[in-house]
């Protein structure tokens, strides 16, 4: 790096050269040059396969290299070192090859030296310049490899939250929220959306593929992409999850792969609601002055039992004022304190008694802040949670 006060390059210490050059005594004047350098060691070899044999071991700090080799010639040499590491490169040319010098920089070395005008003070800077160059190149590429793959969890985060697919003057009212774990950044498995029909039914799924990272981001973006082009075209029920479980096996990355979901089905005119859980933890419900964990059966995952499972639908009745969240269970999961004990689904039906509010919103925001306070003690939560809270619109009641 330069000190930006005084222009000049920052030092560093303990530099270790590797001389690749098979004249001894250019090879004697490398070392004068270096031994004249504080902090510059050399270990010297006379060709690329002696270079290679060198770096396929250890890794110094910079390569100087001589172009005119008895096994290698030209760019021929430089493309040689650049198959065998990725440290900076020096090279070094006669007096009347300086073209072939700017070549091997547009090659990809760092700099290259003059034999016969180099003093010790411009070797040094150069090999210092070339190592903090080759640094700023790997920072440059690590960053755009960084913006690269937040671009991809972008996309991918676009197809895991979706926005609900209602009129806007639709007869529920849908508050989606989605929170990453510590280890996996901006994704995982988990995935939710809502889609009301042609018939007015809305229709609701929140899921988990098991595993992190972009394997279970990418399964879970199929199944929430299969979901809702299956409740366009009029496929529901058991048979829904039957072809969401055919296109798990043949998207998941392993045969350990599965997916828990719970599928509701909302109807506006008769205030109830079906659902159907696979594998999936139940939903929470709020109607009058009671919250509770709602006891749905259910079926296995998806992709437990391929083609053999079953899953019961069960029917509710939802009054205007009620309001159902659905969660997946990175909510009670995470661990509280460091001794890491868990929430579990007791403590946060305790959590969420105690931070209700009549309001959707702040109901769902302070309940998941709770749970994030209380996971960083152990380190932040370890698992992605969504939640989808669900209530019937009041300026639609009685339509």
């Amino acid at each position: 790096m330069t000190d930006e006060n005084a222009g000049i390059v920052a030092p560093l210490q303990n530099v270790i050269i590797l001389l690749v050059e098979d004249d001894p005594g250019d090879a004697l004047l490398v070392e004068e040059l270096i031994g004249e350098g504080a902090g510059l060691g050399m270990h010297w070899v006379r060709s690329i396969a002696e270079a290679g044999e060198y770096l396929s071991t250890k890794v110094p700090d910079c390569v100087l290299l001589d172009l005119h080799l008895s096994d290698a010639q030209g760019l021929e040499a430089l493309a040689r070192i650049h198959r065998h590491t990725d440290v900076a490169v020096v090279v070094m040319t006669g007096l009347d090859e300086e073209r072939t010098g700017l070549a091997a920089v547009a090659a990809g070395a760092q700099d290259y030296l003059i034999k016969g005008r180099v003093e010790p003070q411009l070797f040094g800077r150069s090999v210092r310049y070339a190592i903090q160059r080759k640094q700023a190149e790997r920072a440059t590429v690590a960053l755009h490899a960084s913006q690269m793959r937040a671009q991809e969890n972008a996309r991918l985060e676009r197809g895991l939250l979706p926005t609900p697919l209602l009129p806007a003057e639709g007869a529920v009212e849908v508050i989606a929220r989605y929170r990453p774990g510590r280890d996996h950044a901006l994704l995982g498995g988990d995935f939710y959306d809502v889609v009301q029909d042609s018939d007015g039914l809305v229709h609701a799924i929140i899921g988990d593929v098991s595993g992190h990272g972009p394997d279970a981001a990418a399964a879970g973006v199929a199944l929430r992409l299969a979901w809702r082009t299956l409740i366009l075209s009029g496929v529901f029920g058991s048979r829904q999850l039957r072809l969401l479980e055919q296109l798990l096996l043949a998207e998941r990355a392993d045969r350990q792969t599965f997916a828990t979901a719970t599928v509701v089905v909302l109807d506006p005119h008769s205030h109830t609601v079906q659902a159907r859980r696979a594998g999936h933890p139940g939903p929470l419900l709020y109607s009058g002055d009671e919250l509770r964990w709602l006891e749905l059966p259910g079926g296995p995952a998806l992709g437990f039992v391929p083609g053999r499972a079953e899953w019961p639908v069960y029917e509710l009745s939802l009054p205007v004022g009620a309001s159902l969240l659905l969660l997946t269970d990175g909510l009670f999961e995470g661990c509280v304190n460091a001794a890491r004990d868990r929430l579990g689904e007791d403590g946060l039906l305790d959590l969420a008694r105690e931070v209700f509010d009549p309001v959707p919103e702040r109901f769902v925001d302070d309940l998941i802040g709770r749970v994030e306070g209380l996971a960083e003690a152990a380190g932040g939560l370890d698992d992605d949670l969504a939640v989808l809270h669900l209530r019937w619109r009041s300026e639609t009641v009685g339509r």
